[in-house]
């Protein structure tokens, strides 16, 4: 026969333990509250605080851009950054040499006949060459009197750009005709200056480009009057052959390159072009 199993033991002593650590823990409770009654005692609720009154933001009608203790932001300051680059090189030609060189070599191009040869590029790259050569001294002397004392912290921008700006004032009043500067001053509603150097940088800015572009065309007039006449010759030669179909510029184009290298025209017309300048 197979004997029944012994009944577990284990289970009334597993009561026993947890009724031992339930006793326990009421026990730890009580002498808590007994050590430190105050505990126990419910807290005060807090009272609520005033609410602020809303800040109405350009109260004074303008708009604040600033953050954090007064600074620009910094979306605005790239903002504006980025709008004196792309204005600055605009400005940066039209107060130097550039326009009138450009514009020669341009008209230069044209009068050969040849509308793509010397490429843009070239012809940009020159001018920008003779700007400097023309335009060192000038540039020479705003790095002495305000771009260094600028960056050694003697001057703020504003006294770095007031003095900076009298070296190129001279050199565009210098090269700025009396009829084009009346006439950007009737233009622009000032009151007519005792002196020249008393005009503003707004009003001999445009007067300097106007008087650029009339010296351009004056240089390019005597660039042109030497290849029209062969091309009046030419023409005149055709029609006394009876050739009459043939184009004159594809036949004159040979004798302009021959006559424009035999003078040097090039080396005439940049010695020239810095030699304006004085």
């Amino acid at each position: 026969m197979t004997s029944s199993p012994a009944p577990a033991r284990g289970v009334p002593v597993a009561r026993r333990v947890g009724l031992v650590l339930l006793l326990a823990a009421l026990l730890g409770a009580v002498l808590t509250l007994l050590a430190d009654p105050a505990s126990a005692a419910p807290t005060a609720p807090t009272p609520p605080t005033v609410p602020t009154a809303p800040v109405v933001p350009g109260v004074d009608g303008g708009v604040d851009i600033s953050i954090g203790g007064g600074s620009p932001s910094t979306s605005i300051t790239l903002i504006l950054a980025i709008t004196v680059l792309s204005v600055a090189p605009a400005v940066l030609l039209l107060t130097t040499s550039f326009t009138k060189i450009i514009v020669v070599l341009s008209l230069t191009r044209n009068a050969l006949g040849m509308a793509q040869s010397p490429p843009n590029s070239v012809l940009t790259g020159l001018a920008l060459f003779l700007t400097l050569f023309v335009m060192g001294p000038v540039f020479a002397d705003i790095n002495e009197v305000a771009v260094q004392p600028y960056l050694d912290g003697q001057m703020t921008v504003t006294q770095a750009y007031d003095t900076g700006v009298v070296p190129l004032k001279e050199f565009l009043l210098d090269h700025t005709r009396e009829d084009e500067l009346k006439l950007m001053v009737g233009l622009s509603g000032e009151e007519a200056p005792a002196d020249r150097e008393d005009v503003s940088m707004t009003t001999l800015v445009p007067a300097f480009v106007l008087s650029e572009l009339k010296s351009a065309f004056i240089i390019g007039l005597v660039v042109f009057i030497p290849f029209l006449v062969l091309d009046m010759l030419v023409s005149a030669a055709l029609m006394a052959m009876g050739m009459m179909m043939v184009p004159p510029v594809i036949v004159s184009l040979p004798f302009k390159l021959l006559l424009f290298v035999v003078v040097d025209g090039w080396a005439l017309i940049t010695t020239a072009l810095v030699g304006s300048y004085g």
